[in-house]
């Protein structure tokens, strides 16, 4: 309804351009949080890049953020992003009509919805809803929140980028409403050379901080939603893509990215026109509101049940060389009132056995052999909520490595 949202576009009107939509989306989130008796923080951060993909005096970009303070572990965060920007065919064009209404005001939609939803409940930990700017330009956005996180100290356990969820249909014909896709990066983008040597030689390749997260949308879906999935897809985006989780992933925060099953790319980065019978541009008719109301229940529950449990263990060792058993052992968590250990053939793709440790910080699985299999530990909290499982060591750590920790600014 505002014309285009190009970051470069207008910012003063009060109906058209960037500004316009910004300034709607704070005004749906301040109202939302007098709803719930002011429990969201409104907050825009932004920033003036220059690039490629901006005037050479640079662009402020903002992103219009909604915080929801956790109660017992306000530090630990979960957040849920989209990107409020839009763009024509010339990236630079920022005055001719972009309605942009699968890219991505579908992903905004979602994370508002999910907002006035999840305001009416009370979590451990902190959920934000951050409506981005610039990713077409740049992943602007994304870095903007992303830094914001590391500034303030957050312990980012997840980011929800969803980006184009508004329609089940291909450009091709092929049409599955019964499905979205999650992507996950399958080695950790921060890792330093010793640690990929050491993931190279034990395993872990697949078993990232984001892909656990993956896994663990996958099994919520199967287990609360009505015949509505999780595909998971290793890799960290669309081939030679990108979106704002990237940003997220580069300050060693977990992130996955939420798309649609199949996208129809005559309705993405296109001028409105019709040619030889098919008509280009992203329109309000193209989205499939059912469908959009399925992708944005499984990231209300997803941020629920991240929110409710205890954080995933860390500090997880497995030890079994040259044994019969494996043992392994890991950190006591804030909040966690007992621990699961898991494991699974190194092939497949979901944890297939678990058993139950109590309250106690390790289990010796008795005739399980290291060398068959690979292992993980999640916590549970009192009221039942069970976090993503995390993987021995670096590679499946959810916390930041400690060199990104020893360049966050102080407190």
């Amino acid at each position: 309804g505002f014309g285009t949202r190009s970051t470069l576009s207008d910012t003063k009107s009060k109906t058209r351009g960037i500004g316009a939509a910004r300034r709607w989306v704070k005004s749906k989130f301040e109202s939302i949080s007098k709803d719930c008796g002011g429990c969201l923080e409104v907050v825009t951060p932004s920033k003036v890049f220059t690039g490629e993909r901006t005037p050479k005096n640079g662009v402020e970009v903002m992103d219009v953020v909604a915080i929801q303070r956790g109660q017992s572990d306000p530090d630990r965060v979960i957040v849920i992003t989209g990107h409020l920007d839009s763009r024509r065919t010339d990236v630079m064009d920022a005055t001719g009509d972009a309605p942009g209404a699968d890219d991505d005001a579908s992903g905004v939609s979602a994370l508002i919805e999910a907002a006035r939803v999840l305001s009416k409940y009370k979590f451990a930990a902190t959920l934000v809803y951050s409506a981005d700017s610039g990713e077409e330009q740049g992943l602007y956005g994304g870095k903007i929140i992303a830094q914001y996180a590391v500034d303030h100290h957050w312990n980012v356990e997840a980011d929800l980028n969803n980006d184009i969820v508004g329609s089940p249909r291909g450009g091709d014909g092929q049409i599955d409403p019964h499905t979205v896709r999650v992507f996950s990066e399958g080695t950790k983008m921060n890792e330093t050379r010793q640690q990929a040597k050491a993931r190279g030689y034990h395993g872990g390749e697949v078993d990232s901080p984001s892909r656990n997260v993956a896994r663990f949308m996958q099994a919520l879906a199967d287990g609360y939603l009505d015949d509505f999935h999780v595909r998971m897809v290793y890799r960290t985006d669309r081939y030679g893509r990108g979106g704002d989780q990237v940003e997220f992933l580069s300050q060693g925060f977990p992130a996955v990215r939420v798309t649609e099953s199949h996208e129809d790319y005559s309705h993405q980065h296109q001028d409105l026109r019709t040619e030889d019978g098919v008509r280009y541009g992203d329109t309000l008719d193209h989205v499939d509101f059912d469908y959009l109301a399925n992708v944005t229940r499984l990231d209300a529950i997803t941020l629920a049940a991240l929110a409710n449990a205890p954080a995933p263990p860390d500090g997880i060792e497995a030890k079994g060389q040259v044994d019969y058993d494996t043992t392994l052992s890991w950190q006591p968590v804030p909040g966690a009132t007992a621990y699961r250990a898991w494991w699974r053939d190194t092939t497949a793709p979901q944890w297939q056995h678990a058993r139950d440790a109590g309250e106690s910080t390790s289990i010796a699985l008795k005739g399980i052999n290291i060398d068959d299999w690979f292992f993980g530990v999640s916590a549970v909290g009192a009221n039942g909520w069970e976090s993503p499982v995390a993987f021995p060591g670096f590679a499946g750590s959810f916390g930041r490595s400690p060199a990104a920790e020893a360049n966050a600014p102080a407190k």
